[in-house]
């Protein structure tokens, strides 16, 4: 199929004060398509080439314009205040959420093209018209989706998977006990019950953009790092937390923290009050309070380097064939093929 594929973030690096969670698995999600001969041209602007001049040469399309596709894919975008909901060409302004309104219009209401929304951030209403409309079908980034969502998680390449050796990465010098990459949004709640009460007491690090800190001064708060760098920081942490809004939390929707996390040998601890959190982690890793954070961090650090350590690091991969590109691929197939013969068989009816 022909897929006008709408997202916006970037596909390799991209600059380092921008949030863009997507770029863990953007590229490789899309090349998987590709290599199914798939054909996509994305239809938002060209952020790796315009924003941090990165050439990513012949391999992708980008087009402005309403070119023919079969199907719209919307990985979603939402209103933010200020940014995108501002006048073109002021200050700030950022042309997302317009433009996604132009494909809409044309694409979905104008010609009825198949259109499958990504909701990756949880952000589209449940009463949305979109959700009921007979040509559109929503997929979420999570295990207990809305009624009538597909689960679409955010996926991983199972070559890293595979690649992934626990001794080694048990065998790694690290020197922080704790650490995290990732932004403020939502997530002062853990942050306060699980993370912040254990850096009080061991080596750590929090990386990303976090403004509302005074809470918190004893927490060493790094700013934002370049996206490559996040590697850098797991590689040296022995554990992390798995920190989600509530919105995530209540249905089993986590994000690519974790692989980013596990594939460097950082063990994540999961709250329990993350739904499904036993499918995520081994039960060892389920943490309940600040005194089980500390509990576990003291019990790591015992093992750090031994066997017991790889084994655990072991079971965290694991559980990261949950996110398989393939799997999620599959999926996504599954969503066009059924939405393309649906709309087919209505236009023919019409």
């Amino acid at each position: 199929m022909k897929i006008g594929y709408s997202f916006w973030g970037f596909l390799g690096n991209g600059v380092t004060d921008t949030p863009d969670g997507g770029r863990s698995h953007r590229r490789p999600f899309i090349d998987t398509l590709l290599a199914r001969g798939h054909d996509i041209v994305f239809l938002q602007a060209d952020r790796d080439r315009l924003e941090a001049g990165d050439d990513l040469g012949d391999a992708y399309a980008f087009d402005d314009g309403t070119p023919a596709i079969d199907v719209l894919f919307l990985e979603w975008r939402w209103a933010i205040p200020g940014r995108n909901t501002t006048l073109c060409g002021t200050e700030g302004h950022t042309c997302d959420l317009h433009r996604q309104a132009q494909l809409i219009n044309y694409y979905t209401v104008r010609h009825r093209t198949p259109t499958v929304i990504w909701d990756k951030d949880r952000t589209l209403r449940a009463d949305s018209v979109w959700r009921r409309t007979p040509h559109t079908r929503v997929c979420e980034a999570a295990l207990a989706p809305t009624l009538g969502a597909y689960s679409l998680l955010f996926p991983v390449a199972e070559d890293l998977l595979a690649q992934a050796d626990p001794l080694t990465l048990a065998a790694r010098p690290r020197d922080l006990v704790l650490g995290y990459v990732g932004n403020q949004y939502d997530r002062d709640e853990p942050f306060e019950r699980f993370f912040a009460p254990a850096a009080a007491h061991v080596d750590h690090l929090v990386a990303g953009k976090w403004t509302k800190i005074d809470r918190w001064p004893h927490v060493r708060f790094a700013g934002r790092i370049p996206f490559e760098a996040a590697a850098g920081v797991y590689g040296r942490s022995l554990a992390t937390v798995l920190m989600l809004p509530e919105r995530y939390s209540a249905v089993g929707q986590m994000t690519q923290r974790i692989f980013e996390a596990v594939l460097a040998g950082c063990l994540p601890l999961a709250p329990a009050d993350i739904r499904f959190a036993d499918r995520f982690v081994p039960k060892e890793l389920v943490v309940r309070s600040d005194r089980d954070v500390l509990e576990r961090l003291s019990y790591l650090r015992e093992i750090a380097g031994t066997q017991q350590h790889a084994d655990l690091i072991a079971a965290c991969v694991d559980r990261l064939s949950l996110f398989g590109m393939n799997k999620q691929v599959n999926t996504v197939e599954s969503v066009l093929h059924v939405l393309v013969g649906t709309t087919a068989t209505e236009q023919g009816a019409a």
